[in-house]
């Protein structure tokens, strides 16, 4: 295996949903097309004292993809005493965990990265336990519950549990955070400011009333289902978990022998600026950062067989998202058809941790010369015009298309 200087190795990963532990779990979720989304538990609702359930949209606030619980965590294992930890957003907790498991998949002793120039950049949000705290009467004297309420705190507090001396970073960008924190470690790579990173996203829902103002502008599904780029598209789910990546300079994970799940050779990052009224997505500030990550990878997008997109099922976003790409056809001058899909018809949209969820999703099928079903999909949306033309949804899974030797590409949008 050889690439371009620069090039970034994908030597370890990690993931947890719902219902799905691991990796494994989450590659046969993929390959039977199946759907973690259902209810907000009823006891995590008890705990949390809300009372969406009595509001007009109970139903929209109670769909979508949740753990039964999120109050389990080792606190010995990490070192925590049990006040720490109970003052700690569940989000910090789970970060921890993906974090610790995605060097472990590497086959890397978590004492061979102590005192080590290495990244931790992390896109979440706060979940809402703060205020769940005060409402139940948590004492909020106790100096861990500063700490436990920090955003920032989640890659510090990874940081310190590798003991590594590089960046720390939690980046909130919105939907796009957790592959902004990926672009931002791949960009430290690239430089030569460390040889390896780590980079992820988590998202966890304390309270369900949180989603309301998502219910008012929309963007929520009424049934819990993401029906991206069909005609019955209405919203999206949203989803619980996360996952980690852990990033390393190829020619080193080469000459390490490293297991490498896929290489990442080019990414973009931007925004529309005043092109689109908020929120709406901008094509053309899409379509912008899409050629300038083929143009930094060096891959025509003829090359590109897949792109997990961010299909997220809204009526703006998805014609939105395609009208994108197909300005990116227009310009490199593509002719065959791009297969899309998007994971969040299989585990809901995980917001600040989406885009690492796609990324790991479209990693396995990049190694495992496999593309698997999309949900969801029936009737291509209306407002997406001429949609069989230019782009071709999985109903099943198959083997990666192309010749024998070719490489294999995707993009992550």
């Amino acid at each position: 295996m050889s690439g371009a200087a620069g090039d970034v190795a994908v030597i370890g990963m990690s993931c947890r949903f719902p219902g799905v532990h691991d990796l494994g779990e989450f590659w046969q979720l993929l390959l039977d097309g199946k759907s973690t989304v259902g209810t907000f538990p009823a006891q995590r609702a008890a705990d949390a004292h809300t009372n969406h359930m009595s509001h007009p949209d109970a139903a929209t606030l109670n769909a979508g993809s949740f753990f039964d619980s999120i109050d389990g965590f080792d606190a010995d294992f990490f070192d925590t005493g049990a006040a720490e930890a109970a003052a700690m957003d569940p989000v910090q907790r789970l970060g921890l965990e993906l974090a610790w498991e995605a060097v472990e998949d590497a086959g890397v002793p978590a004492t061979a990265l102590a005192g080590r120039e290495i990244d931790v950049v992390v896109g979440a949000a706060p979940s809402g336990y703060d205020l769940l705290r005060k409402l139940s009467g948590s004492d909020q004297d106790d100096h861990h519950a500063a700490l436990g309420s920090s955003g920032a705190l989640i890659a510090n507090r990874i940081s310190r549990l590798f003991d590594v001396r590089g960046m720390s970073l939690c980046a909130d960008s919105g939907q796009s955070s957790s592959l902004v924190a990926l672009s931002l470690a791949c960009d430290r790579i690239r430089a030569g400011a460390v040889d390896t990173a780590l980079a992820g996203g988590v998202h966890l829902i304390a309270d369900p009333e949180a989603g309301l103002g998502l219910a008012n502008l929309g963007a929520l599904s009424p049934d819990g289902r993401c029906f991206a780029f069909d005609e019955r598209a209405s919203g999206f789910a949203r989803g619980e978990g996360g996952a980690f990546v852990l990033l390393k300079r190829l020619d080193l994970a080469v000459a390490d022998g490293d297991h490498v799940y896929a290489v990442v050779r080019g990414w973009g990052v931007g925004s529309g600026g005043a092109s689109s009224r908020m929120p709406d997505p901008s094509p053309e500030g899409q379509a912008a950062v899409v050629l300038s990550a083929l143009e930094r990878a060096g891959v025509p997008f003829d090359a590109i067989d897949y792109v997990e997109a961010h299909g997220t099922g809204t009526r703006v976003g998805d014609p939105a998202e395609t009208a994108g790409l197909r300005e990116v056809f227009r310009q490199s001058g593509r002719r065959r058809p791009l297969t899309i899909g998007s994971a969040k018809t299989n585990v809901g949209h995980l917001e600040p941790a989406a885009g690492v969820v796609g990324f790991v999703k479209a990693a396995l099928c990049v190694e495992r010369g496999q593309l698997v079903p999309h949900l969801n999909f029936r009737t291509p949306n209306p407002a997406i015009p001429d949609f069989e033309k230019d782009f071709e949804v999985l109903h099943a899974a198959r083997p990666w298309p192309g010749a024998p030797g070719r490489p294999r590409r995707a993009g992550v949008s």
